[in-house]
């Protein structure tokens, strides 16, 4: 009996070795054409208005995008996103016309996003690209990012918060700049936001679109800024934009990084100060009688 099942379980497993030859022999020496072609590598976009999560990256991809609904905490929101036409091997780089470009778009389309210029609040723009590698796919677009801060002043922080930006300085708002108390110091090194009726010596005037001129580093340089500003300032209150009114009030002068000058952004933000006084209301259409020529 034992000799009987030696042979059949031989039998059976030369059986196995003939029956795969014969299969092996049917084979063309291909081993990839039973197999589906692989999907081509396509381009990643990512979504407007939604939200994310994680903090601004100047570039992004795939692998780190995880939008969310813009009802949940988040640190960005994405206002647009648009495409650039260029052909170029690489990604637009700092300073460069596609990236001014790109960033003049954001700005316009963050302005109307927000219901006014996003600089007149604690707001900040920024434009995301492609990866190096989405690039080479074909990734060909920009996104247009904002962030709340809890100030426009170098000690700036981002703020976790929840809800859209999306006609978020239509009216009044606590994100609107205002009303502000300065250091004291001769300079105005700092300005704390401050309730306009308690007293305060700067407030907020508006935003003055600057020239596209080289990064101001000299006197010389920051003149028109000083003088723009004061433009700004006289038709914020309701005084003459003459040479008086700079006798009226001092101008704070706040230009963006030179980093971001680089991008395109021009938009400087002005302040009033009131280097011999204090004041417990807003000056916005006080007129010459609110703001008099100073004496001393």
């Amino acid at each position: 009996m034992r000799r009987a099942m030696t042979t059949l379980v031989a039998a059976l497993v030369a059986g196995a070795v003939l029956a795969g030859c014969a299969a092996t022999d049917r084979l063309d020496g291909d081993l990839t054409d039973g197999w589906g072609a692989l999907p081509a590598a396509s381009a990643f976009t990512p979504a407007s208005e939604v939200c994310q999560v994680a903090d601004f990256t100047p570039s992004v991809a795939l692998d780190g995008y995880d939008p969310v609904g813009c009802d949940l905490p988040h640190r960005v929101e994405t206002v647009h996103v648009g495409a650039f036409t260029v052909d170029r091997p690489t990604p637009p780089a700092l300073g460069s016309a596609e990236l001014r470009t790109a960033f003049a778009d954001c700005d316009t389309r963050a302005n109307g996003y927000v219901g006014d210029n996003w600089r007149a609040g604690r707001l900040r723009l920024a434009v995301a690209l492609p990866t190096g590698l989405g690039w080479a796919a074909g990734s060909r677009w920009y996104r247009c990012d904002l962030t709340e801060l809890t100030t426009v002043e170098a000690a700036a922080q981002v703020v976790t918060r929840t809800g859209s930006l999306r006609d978020a300085l239509k009216g009044p708002s606590s994100l609107r700049l205002g009303c502000q108390r300065t250091g004291g110091d001769a300079r105005v090194q700092t300005l704390t936001p401050v309730d306009c009726r308690t007293p305060h010596d700067a407030e907020f005037v508006g935003v003055w679109p600057a020239p596209d001129r080289p990064y101001p580093t000299r006197d010389a340089d920051w003149a028109p800024l000083y003088a723009g500003c004061n433009t700004v300032l006289a038709r914020y209150v309701g005084v003459p934009d003459d040479a008086i009114v700079r006798f009226r009030s001092g101008v704070v002068v706040r230009p963006p990084d030179s980093g971001r000058w680089a991008v395109g952004d021009r938009g400087v933000r002005c302040y009033l100060w009131l280097s011999d006084r204090m004041v417990a209301s807003s000056l916005n259409g006080a007129g010459p009688a609110g703001l008099p020529v100073r004496t001393k």
